[in-house]
């Protein structure tokens, strides 16, 4: 038994040092061998990032911060969509059904997920916010502003949530989750362009064990 285990650790080393010579002929570098064991295997996919979304959504959604058909996982879906730069209805369309669309909007603006476009309003945002504190109808403001009361109210949802701190704490949870997505796309971009990300996953059960 003792000679099968010696020839077992014999081989295992053999093989180590062969992928730490493919590693180092790919990259010309041998030092990136040990950082990349360590990311290798970490870095979450993007569906493991969607469901760690949709926990924050999921308490947000139990304490009752705000109202939407939205399930968590649409919640998360709509978070990666817009961090991929999809628009309302493209997302609406991820979601099973283009009509959400103005669902998508309202729930975007509401996690703070703004477009340049919130904020492009034919008048001056000033004057709107002077009017709204004024005890005017919406009817009597939107006339004047030259706009529909639910365009008006739609402008209005954009100003409110902008101000609202309520969701914060959990927006900035959600921020480093997607920051995290991003690094991951970066380093695998990365991989991928120095020609070592298919060797890593042909081989990363055996770089697990490189120590």
């Amino acid at each position: 038994m003792a000679a099968v285990r010696r020839k077992k650790k014999t081989n295992s080393t053999s093989r180590k040092k062969e992928l730490l010579d493919l590693f180092s002929n790919i990259s010309g570098k041998t030092e990136i061998v040990e950082p990349m064991k360590k990311i290798h295997g970490t870095l979450r996919d993007k569906d493991a990032i969607e469901r760690e979304v949709a926990l924050i959504m999921r308490e947000i959604l139990d304490l009752g911060f705000f109202k939407t058909k939205l399930k968590p996982r649409d919640l998360a879906c709509l978070v990666c969509g817009y961090y991929e730069g999809r628009n309302d209805t493209e997302i609406a369309r991820d979601l099973g059904d283009e009509k959400l669309s103005k669902t998508v909007a309202r729930a975007r603006v509401r996690l703070k997920l703004f477009r340049d476009l919130d904020f492009k309003m034919p008048f001056e945002r000033a004057k709107m916010e002077v009017l709204l504190e004024s005890g005017q109808t919406m009817k009597d403001i939107s006339a004047e502003l030259g706009v529909s009361p639910s365009t008006l109210r739609e402008y209005r949802h954009v100003i409110e949530q902008e101000k609202d701190v309520t969701l914060d704490p959990f927006l900035e949870r959600i921020k480093d989750v997607m920051e995290d997505r991003d690094l991951t796309e970066s380093m695998t971009g990365g991989l991928a362009n120095d020609g070592l990300s298919d060797a890593i996953d042909r081989t990363e059960a055996e770089l697990a064990d490189i120590s």
